[in-house]
């Protein structure tokens, strides 16, 4: 790992052993991107990278460089209107209305390390020997803004952090109507791009085009990452599959209004931007105010979209996950929500918890209708003290109760919401989003309480703190269940109120990062209606999130695989339900909703009671196959195999980093007759091993698995099952290890 800067050609060249970036300050002064991909060596002068040409139709910075358009020129980060007519990564807005502004070089430094980023989540070092960062600082020089273009290149792998420090060193004030992340040029257009879109109880599904000139892209203006959209994206060769081929990943560590787009010019040209949706920013920037971005992290593969994968999931699990749970095994709980809804008493959860304890689940979780007179979902929230006619000893007595049966206790919040019956909207009715004149919409009857306020965040932290001081919690379900409408907080002026989702959700941070350093050993899950807000953002601050509030084992299939191209396994809440499910109303046998349940952090939505008694003995089957692979399902190296967007056939697996364990999950979602035979080719094994499959007298060696494949068909597979007939939703777990 190291990052150089040649004098005499003015070029950055940051580079490992798996890849290299290297750009230049061009003679205009900007900066010229040259080269990301693949590691190269290094040389004085990329120059030869650099391309232009006089195109009879472009516009020229000078007679004097009339081959120098900015429109024909790869660029590190744009602006539009002087020679360049692409879609820019910054739009500076002066007192007299113009909207250009034109950043040249102005100096460098090179740290050890990686440096915070102030307010916002980010990637880290725990030693400064894991990455070096290069700072390249660009200036204006009529209006005096300064912008830090920092990148972080880490030791190991193929990743690079990017964002962007603005600094007002100028005397008048200037407005940021845009301000991306990042922006790459890439020399050609010979890319798919794959995005993971969907809508409630359907996230992250696979969407894949062919790029073409023109502009594609995915992106949020809901105040939240959204169900619709993930603030991720990937451009692979066409020939790539998950285990050969280039693919560049792109993610935005950041949990509100995204962009992320692919813009392909005329000659080819493509150029991606990723940042904060610029549609509803405006952001002040008076004399010598600042201004963050996000921070935006590029991997590059050429081996794969697994290893593209696996690159982000080592990253973001041990390097932006934090603190005490970050590398633990996290702990098979019980949620009674699906269980009871609001139709509960404490005697009838200490029941559902001690069937739980008695089966091995180790935390219960209260979810909704804990809290003032919430009986239904138009009233209670933001009254977070309990409902004593329902809970007599309130939450720290039920605490107790559920702890004197050996188990944890976990509770739900929704903190940035309110309903209009509730103490906290009587007494502060202008603590909402909502613009004057206008009427406020409601979402599930609830309003959005202005979290770019430090007052209500202030408010809301004391109630929540005062809880979880008092009662013994050890887990918090974190919950957001309607987006932001008519976005307009009575606490700032006019010339501010583009800044409103930004800080709200600065805000929403600022709430999570005080309670998480207040108490440390508390397990945050993150969740927004399941999966509306399950970004890296809130991956810094809570280390496992709902990935879908639907809990069907076949959707979870699709919502599980394509989560994965992003996130690690063990940020994934991944439960079973009860059945006919609550979203789909699918029966689904208990043994696949529990091999597609383990490929996470497991645990149960249901009332176990309800259950046979046969069906109980399963679950202890269940649970305690989990506590004995937890480990290896969570922290071991993921593989996709078969995918559920192109196959009847789904199929995944898990291996140990000492490559002597693996589990492989084949699931199957109509039955067919006379099937043809199946066999699944396995990744990841050691060739020469020899691994034995569990419950089987058969054994092979890792090379015959990864070439010639596992044999997934029936007949073969009788004796793993019982001879259990093969159904609809039937499912398989592959356990095989080396002696």
């Amino acid at each position: 790992m190291n990052i150089i800067f040649h004098e005499q050609t003015r070029t950055f060249h940051l580079y490992n052993d798996e890849i290299s970036y290297i750009m230049t300050v061009l003679p205009s002064g900007h900066m010229g991107q040259l080269y990301f991909g693949k590691a190269i060596r290094d040389r004085e002068d990329f120059s030869h990278l650099l391309e232009d040409t006089f195109r009879i139709t472009a516009s020229y910075l000078s007679e004097e460089q009339n081959t120098m358009s900015l429109e024909h020129l790869k660029q590190e980060y744009p602006v539009y209107g002087t020679t360049d007519y692409r879609e820019p990564a910054v739009e500076v807005i002066q007192a007299n209305g113009s909207h250009l502004s034109n950043l040249q070089y102005s100096g460098y430094r090179i740290t050890d390390g990686k440096p915070k980023l102030s307010g916002l989540p980010a990637t880290y070092t725990e030693d400064d020997s894991e990455a070096k960062t290069l700072t390249i600082t660009l200036k204006d020089p009529l209006t005096g803004l300064a912008a830090e273009l920092l990148y972080t290149i880490f030791a190991g792998g193929g990743a690079l952090a990017r964002s962007v420090h603005f600094i007002n060193q100028g005397t008048e004030i200037l407005h940021l109507g845009r301000a991306m992340s990042l922006a790459l040029d890439l020399p050609d257009c010979n890319y798919e791009w794959l995005q993971f879109s969907g809508v409630w109880a359907r996230e992250r599904h696979l969407k894949t085009r062919s790029l073409e000139p023109g502009i594609v892209s995915v992106g949020s203006l809901r105040g939240a990452s959204s169900h619709e959209h993930n603030p991720f994206i990937i451009l692979k060769r066409p020939h790539t599959d998950e285990n050969q081929g280039e693919a560049i990943g792109f993610s935005l560590i950041y949990s509100g209004n995204f962009l992320a787009q692919a813009e392909v010019d005329n000659q080819d040209v493509t150029r991606i931007l990723l940042g904060i949706h610029p549609d509803t920013f405006d952001w002040k920037l008076e004399p010598g105010a600042d201004f963050q971005t996000p921070e935006a992290v590029m991997v590059y593969s050429s081996l794969g979209l697994n290893h593209l994968s696996q690159t982000f999931h080592r990253l973001y699990q041990k390097r932006l996950a934090r603190g005490y749970w970050r590398d633990r095994p996290r702990p098979i709980l019980i949620n009674n929500w699906e269980a009871t809804y609001f139709d509960f008493t404490e005697d009838r959860l200490v029941t559902i918890a001690g069937k739980a304890k008695e089966c091995g689940v180790e935390l219960f979780v209260l979810d909704d209708g804990w809290f003032g007179a919430r009986r239904n979902d138009s009233a209670g929230l933001g009254d977070w003290y309990a409902n004593k006619e329902l809970l007599p000893n309130g939450i720290s007595g039920l605490s107790r109760r559920i702890e004197a049966l050996g188990m944890k206790f976990g509770l739900w919040f929704e903190p940035e919401m309110v309903n209009e019956d509730s103490d906290l909207y009587r007494a502060h009715p202008d603590w909402i989003l909502r613009t004057p004149g206008r009427s406020a919409s409601l979402g599930r009857h609830q309003h959005v309480l202005d979290y770019s306020r430090k007052e209500v965040v202030d408010y809301i932290y004391e109630m929540m703190a005062k809880l979880l001081r008092e009662a013994r919690i050890s887990y918090i379900k974190w919950d957001m269940n309607r987006y932001i409408t008519e976005c307009y907080s009575a606490a700032l002026p006019s010339d501010r109120q583009g800044e409103v989702f930004h800080r709200y959700i600065l805000g929403v941070y600022d709430l999570y990062d005080r309670l998480t350093r207040e108490f440390p050993h508390v397990l945050f899950e993150s969740c927004a209606s399941g999966g509306a807000r399950f970004d890296p953002g809130l991956l810094y601050y809570a280390p496992q999130g709902w990935t879908s509030d639907d809990s069907d084992a076949i959707e979870r299939l699709k919502i599980q695989y394509g989560t994965s191209y992003c996130y690690p396994i063990s940020c994934m809440g991944s439960h079973v339900s009860a059945v006919p499910n609550h979203q789909v109303f699918r029966s689904t046998p208990l043994y696949t909703r529990a091999n597609v349940a383990y490929f996470g952090t497991f645990g149960y939505e249901l009332d176990l009671n309800k259950l046979t008694a046969d069906e109980q003995e399963e679950v202890k089957q269940q649970i305690a196959f989990m506590k004995e692979y937890r480990e290896l399902f969570q922290f071991g190296v993921f593989y996709r195999l078969r995918s559920p967007f192109e196959d009847n056939y789904t199929s995944w697996m898990v291996v140990s980093p000492d490559q002597k364990t693996a589990i492989v999950g084949w699931y199957k979602t109509l039955n067919h007759v006379n099937v043809p035979f199946t066999r699944v080719r396995l990744q990841g094994l050691a060739p020469d091993l020899c691994y034995h499959l569990e419950d089987s007298s058969l054994s092979f060696y890792g090379d015959e698995l990864m070439n010639a494949g596992l044999i997934t068909s029936d007949s073969m597979c009788g004796e793993l099952t019982g001879k259990r007939p093969s159904c609809d939703f039937d499912s398989r777990l592959f356990i095989l290890k080396a002696y």
